[in-house]
């Protein structure tokens, strides 16, 4: 399929929140299309007030730059500046932080999955778990 439905990010949210519950955390699930726009959203019962705005965020980096939030952050120790540019002409609409990634579907990225409300790896792991449930779909 080329494009994210509403079917395939509830696929997604449920199974980042059943990481999520396995790995003993609250957390909020965010699935935005290609364009960064969102699709779903879904806040754990005990995830932060501001879990939402952090989980879109981190998304639309994922969408935005086709690769995962992790993958970023790795980058970010190698080139410093060119990764604070990046964030100030963002402007908070997009977060490299870890804890996003792409979702493909036939070799393209169709959206990306965002979480936030564990510690940055199992943000990772939740979004990991989502895309994945995604692919296998």
């Amino acid at each position: 399929m080329d494009e994210l439905t509403l079917e395939m990010a509830e696929t997604a949210v449920k199974a980042a929140q059943a990481k999520a519950r396995e790995l003993s955390t609250a957390m909020t699930v965010t699935v935005v299309d290609a364009g960064g726009r969102l699709v779903l959203c879904a806040r754990g019962d005990g995830a932060g007030f501001f879990t939402p705005e952090t989980s879109r965020a981190k998304a639309v980096a994922a969408a935005a730059f086709r690769r995962s939030t992790k993958d970023m952050v790795e980058a970010r120790e190698s080139s410093p500046a060119f990764w604070g540019n990046v964030a100030a002409v963002l402007g908070g609409q997009a977060l490299p932080s870890t804890g996003a990634v792409p979702l493909v579907s036939g070799g393209k990225v169709i959206g990306a999955i965002g979480c936030g409300g564990g510690s940055s790896e199992q943000d990772h792991l939740c979004a990991e778990a989502g895309a994945a449930a995604i692919r296998s779909s």
